[in-house]
């Protein structure tokens, strides 16, 4: 077709041919999912490297140490209390940082290390933040879960960061916190094997003592657990020194008091000796918890001063929880708790150097149903034999108490039974006071708990074990003999605190002391509570309404100022209204004293003006005077002129 065809017609100009290039497959819609994935990629780079600035990405080998600030409140050595030797071997550390040249010349060489031991809440950070605020150099905070992460390498990364930064601040103080979390024993655990955590530790090992020196770096440390720590991490070179941070004593406690009670008001009954001596066993943040709840009761009560009675309520809260008082009892239940907690009170009081019994309830506070709390006499840092057994005993004492008045037997004494059998069996395996095994402490390893071993392990036979078994058996019954044959030998006095119980819930150390004794009869004591109740229902309302007036005082106070204050402003601006306008009106007095343009005209002309002022004398004078002066200087000139233009018309 094309040769018969087409080919004639394209040669005789016919039929023109022509041609065009192929169009592309390729076409835009073709491509918008690439660009789309290009531009999706890199709005993921950019905000991922955006994030990057801020520490939350590709920065992970970056230490998160803070540097430490006094925002606010200052702590310095004087604030904290009851801890003199603690204090003094800190205040040792901030010495040599800021005079080394005393130490240098001595040829001594400051701690490298300070770890402060201790149970929770004896101050281990305070004392330290107090640290901080003496220093007067850069003072680095960190906690010891910040090192490790879920990627590899972050930890020690951070370590040899954190020194980093820390020699270019030297000399300077780095705190790590609860640093048992990353200081644990090496090859512990199931595994036993080089984990993230352990080279973190080898880091921060070779950052504290290795070939490289970080002098004028001090490493200051705090943890509860010193036991579990690496002991390389221990030795000295690294941590120096182990400061033990302990409870306080009773003398500590008292400047404890004193601090934490400095901003409040107290009533008159309050002595902080007797607050001292009623608190064994706290440690200061206990402390500071139960002044901040004795607070909290006060307001609750709309009252304007601490009273003692808020203070007791706040320290049973502390130790075994708030009152559940709306918590319904059957009077069955009622009585059994109530012969329960009187077979404890008459057991420690019939036991001679027994500590005296401070305080009976029946009232739930937690997961208990009543308690019986005693308070020592004495600071006890040992314990014999016979303490141990009367401790028995007097846990002993509600069973028996039951097992005699209701002729049965309930749980509520499990966990005494719990609590007396772990001391029997301490005093048979671990500190030897059996007569029949001998001075033999048979006590298991734990350190299953330390990741050490995979189950526990006994050091002795079983034939050991059965008189162990046998020991801590005949330790309980004889307690629980002697137990019952003293609630025998006080029944009379037994029934008054139980009964007394049943009818007022709660007797305090005084109050149980005249029940046993038989100065008063239950009867009489719950009047006499009644009494003292009405009187201090009374003085609360007396106080909420004092309270109440003191309030209104303020309100009225405030708003006679804020009226005060708003009278002044409305005066200043009144004031400044009437002086702007007094300063409008002598403007425009001025204005109507200035002459006018054709005024000026007239007077520029030599026109006379309508009206004429009358010049004063003083002026008339000045005036011709300086006309004479004038019209005399004048005449030469005119001569010199007038012969100059004589001359000019004789040329």
């Amino acid at each position: 077709l094309e040769n018969s065809y087409v080919f004639p017609q394209v040669k005789s100009g016919k039929l023109k041919l022509s041609s065009d290039p192929p169009q592309s497959s390729v076409n835009f819609f073709s491509l918008l999912p690439t660009i789309i994935m290009v531009v999706a990629l890199g709005f993921l780079f950019y905000f991922m490297m955006s994030q990057g600035g801020n520490n939350k990405a590709f920065q992970f080998g970056k230490n998160r140490a803070k540097l430490y600030k006094e925002n606010g409140k200052n702590i310095r050595f004087a604030d904290v209390a009851g801890l003199k030797e603690e204090k003094e071997e800190l205040e040792e550390i901030v010495d040599f940082l800021k005079n080394p040249s005393k130490y240098s010349n001595l040829g001594a060489r400051i701690p490298k290390g300070v770890l402060l031991v201790g149970n929770p809440g004896t101050g281990k950070t305070y004392i330290s933040r107090a640290t901080a605020g003496e220093a007067g150099v850069p003072f680095f905070t960190i906690s010891g879960s910040d090192f490790v992460e879920m990627f590899v390498g972050v930890g020690a990364s951070r370590v040899r960061d954190l020194f980093d930064q820390a020699k270019k601040n030297a000399p300077c103080i780095i705190f790590i916190d609860e640093i048992d979390a990353v200081g644990r024993k090496r090859g512990a655990g199931l595994g036993g094997g080089n984990d993230e955590r352990e080279q973190t530790l080898n880091q921060l090992l070779v950052e504290m003592d290795g070939f490289d020196g970080n002098s004028g770096i001090i490493i200051l440390a705090a943890t509860n657990r010193p036991d579990v720590l690496d002991p390389a991490l221990l030795r000295p070179g690294r941590f120096d020194r182990q400061i033990v941070i302990g409870m306080p004593d009773v003398k500590a406690r008292e400047e404890i008091f004193k601090v934490h009670t400095k901003n409040k008001p107290l009533a008159d009954d309050v002595t902080i000796e007797i607050l001292a001596r009623r608190t064994p066993g706290f440690s200061p943040a206990d402390i500071e918890n139960l002044v901040n709840e004795a607070a909290l009761l006060t307001a609750r009560r709309n009252g304007t001063k601490i009273r003692m009675d808020e203070i007791e309520e706040a320290t049973t809260k502390v130790m075994a929880g708030p009152a559940k008082k709306s918590r319904v009892i059957s009077e069955a239940e009622r009585k059994l708790t109530a012969y329960h907690e009187a077979g404890h009170a008459i057991v420690m009081k019939a036991i001679p150097n027994s500590d005296p019994v401070h305080q009976i309830t029946i009232i739930p506070r937690g997961m208990a149903g009543g308690f019986t709390m005693s308070l020592p006499e004495d600071e006890k840092f040992f314990m014999t034999k016979g303490d141990m057994v009367n401790m028995i005993k007097h846990l002993l004492g509600g069973r028996v108490a039951e097992e005699l008045k209701l002729d049965d037997i309930s749980t509520g004494a499990s966990n005494d039974l719990e609590r007396a059998t772990a001391i029997a069996r301490q005093m048979i395996t671990k500190y030897g006071f059996s007569s029949k095994l001998g001075p033999v402490s048979f006590s298991s390893s734990d350190e299953v708990f330390l990741g050490k071993d995979f189950s526990t392990r006994q050091n002795y036979s079983e034939e050991t074990a059965s008189e162990i078994d046998a020991e801590i058996k005949h330790i309980l019954e004889s307690c629980y003999e002697a137990t019952t044959n003293i609630l025998k030998e006080n029944d009379e006095a037994f029934e008054r605190v139980a009964q007394a119980l049943l009818l007022i819930e709660t007797l305090d150390g005084e109050q149980f002391n005249d029940l046993y004794e038989g100065k008063i009869t239950p009867e009489e004591l719950a009047e006499n509570v009644k009494a003292r109740d009405e009187e201090i229902a009374e003085l609360n309302k007396a106080e909420a309404k004092e309270s109440e007036r003191l309030e209104e005082e303020r309100r009225q106070e405030a708003e006679e100022r804020l009226k005060e204050l708003q009278s002044v402003i409305v005066g200043d601006l009144k004031f400044e209204d009437s002086t702007f306008a007094e300063e409008n009106k002598h403007t425009d007095k001025k204005d109507s004293e200035k002459p006018s343009e054709e005024e000026k005209a007239k007077s520029s002309v030599g026109w006379p003006s309508d009206t004429k002022e009358e010049p004063q004398d003083d002026e008339i004078d000045v005036d011709a005077d300086t006309d004479a002066d004038a019209a005399k200087d004048a005449e030469p000139e005119s001569k010199d002129e007038s012969k100059n233009d004589a001359e000019a018309d004789k040329e």
